[in-house]
């Protein structure tokens, strides 16, 4: 969790257990008392989908893997102000909302959604980015 030398108040955090950046990002950066979390991937350590077809399975992956970056910077689920949902097919929208309940609990995000022609691996059928609140 480096600080930049341009400014102190940047973080960058990778993730111990995230598969690895395949462009030039890192898992999330932290500015102040907010967090930027990087669209997470329903990919394993090695960069493999989990879940196959399976959009809920795909969806809890993405989500120990947010999970993950949230912790790196010392942030949970609970301090999500925002995310952003991509799904390769809308209507799987039903099927990713009890996910997304086991993981928010009591918390609600604010949420957008949007419907994507494909994701960045082949598979993917769906990518979450998050914005958090942290006090310092």
């Amino acid at each position: 969790m480096p600080m930049t030398a341009s400014n102190p108040q940047r973080q960058e955090y990778s993730a111990p257990g995230v598969n690895p950046p395949i462009s030039h990002y890192c898992d999330a950066v932290r500015f102040g008392d907010l967090l930027f979390v990087s669209g997470m991937a329903p990919l394993d350590e090695e960069g493999r989908v989990v879940g196959g077809d399976d959009v809920a399975a795909q969806t809890r992956q993405v989500f120990e893997n947010m999970r993950k970056a949230l912790a790196a910077a010392g942030a949970s689920f609970a301090d999500i102000l925002k995310v952003t949902v991509y799904l390769t097919d809308v209507n799987d929208r039903q099927l990713i909302n009890p996910v997304r309940q086991e993981y928010f609990g009591e918390h609600r995000p604010a949420s957008t959604l949007f419907a994507v022609h494909q994701l960045a691996v082949p598979g993917m059928k769906v990518e979450i980015e998050a914005v958090a609140g942290i006090p310092r």
